[in-house]
């Protein structure tokens, strides 16, 4: 006979489970939206808190201010710096285009520089001319300045769609702001789990996603900027552009900014910019690589207990997956598969014990 109560739970159940996916799929357009609001309130959340025990009571008030802040002092900021590097990427492409700016050159000045006991291993691997390597790179960073371009013409078309989600990223966020303290326990008490499991899990949630924005972001936009004016201070054409892409690679474990001023330091160098060439490795070592050690521990006060060989996989994977939003995605997702592991292990433990 069919015990009722159990196909009732068993029903109820299915239920949330189609309903759930059925609102990701409505909802689904305004996903990173809904996340990087998600992320904001998370982050700024201390702010609102503080801001509320100036204004007891006024719970809107504190959320509307704490958003303005976060409109003037992150958002509008980082739309103007994409415009600028947009601007930049597009100038070099159509210096590219017309051969102001010739790479296959650049790249041969930096075979012909180099000593005799590193050209003979890259001359018998048939890099020794170049050609065939330059053709490929060349073709490689013509695409991606195309790809840039035609990310930035696709900005231009869905101009609509792109405001319709930055509003409904704010309105949510200031919802998320003045509601999470009854937001939070609300989620956590009707999670299908223990609630010590559930404490657990969602101690790490908010853990990694303030040691990745602010450890591994914020990290990296800092270097970004210091490699933007030390390219700037040696009179490296698109500074910008290549300090964002030195922001990028700071998001990388066991990679870091060392991918983008590295080659352009060895290419100073080889091509008798010598002082260029000292600034940007003294400024690599000195100042670009030691910003990481300095700020990461005073912005992050607990490690997320991911490896960095994992961190680096699952960044890269939740950039290819989720876009932008895969810096923080990726490492969540490794940071609860960990953790989740980590309890079933802790759990099969304690009752053979």
């Amino acid at each position: 006979m069919i015990d009722r109560r159990k196909l009732e739970s068993g029903g109820l159940i299915l239920f949330l489970v189609l309903i759930s996916a059925g609102l990701l799929l409505v909802v689904s357009s305004f996903v990173a939206a809904l996340l990087w609001s998600l992320l904001a309130a998370i982050l700024f959340q201390s702010l609102f808190h503080w801001l509320l025990g100036k204004w007891p009571g006024r719970r809107n008030a504190a959320a509307a201010a704490t958003l303005l802040i976060i409109l003037v002092a992150v958002i509008i900021p980082a739309l103007a710096i994409t415009g600028m590097v947009v601007d930049q990427s597009a100038g070099v492409y159509a210096r590219v285009q017309s051969g102001q700016i010739d790479f296959a050159r650049y790249f041969a000045q930096v075979h012909d520089a180099l000593p005799q006991w590193v050209q003979h291993p890259l001359d018998r691997a048939g890099l020794g001319s170049f050609d065939t390597a330059q053709a490929r790179i060349v073709q490689g960073l013509r695409s991606s300045f195309q790809s840039i371009a035609a990310q930035a013409l696709s900005i231009g078309r869905n101009a609509a769609a792109f405001l319709l989600a930055f509003g409904v990223g704010l309105y949510v966020t200031f919802f998320l702001l003045r509601d999470g303290d009854r937001l939070g326990p609300a989620v956590r008490a009707a999670l299908p789990l223990e609630r010590a499991v559930a404490d657990r899990l969602i101690d790490k949630f908010v853990a990694v996603v303030r040691a990745t924005i602010k450890g591994s972001v914020v990290v990296a936009l800092v270097q970004g900027a210091l490699g933007a004016i030390t390219f700037w201070i040696v009179g490296l054409p698109a500074a910008l552009l290549w300090g964002l892409l030195m922001a990028l690679a700071a998001l990388l474990p066991a990679i870091g900014p060392a991918l983008i001023w590295v080659p352009v330091a060895i290419y100073l160098l080889a091509t008798g910019a010598v002082w260029q060439g000292v600034v940007v490795v003294v400024s690599g070592v000195a100042v670009i690589g030691l910003a990481d050690n300095i700020l990461r521990p005073i912005l992050v006060g607990r490690d997320t207990g991911i490896p960095d060989w994992l961190v680096l996989v699952t960044t890269l994977g939740g950039i290819e997956v989720a876009g932008i939003s895969g810096i923080v995605v990726g490492p969540l997702v490794a940071a609860l598969f960990i953790t989740g592991w980590q309890i079933l292990a802790e759990q099969r433990q304690g009752r053979e014990a």
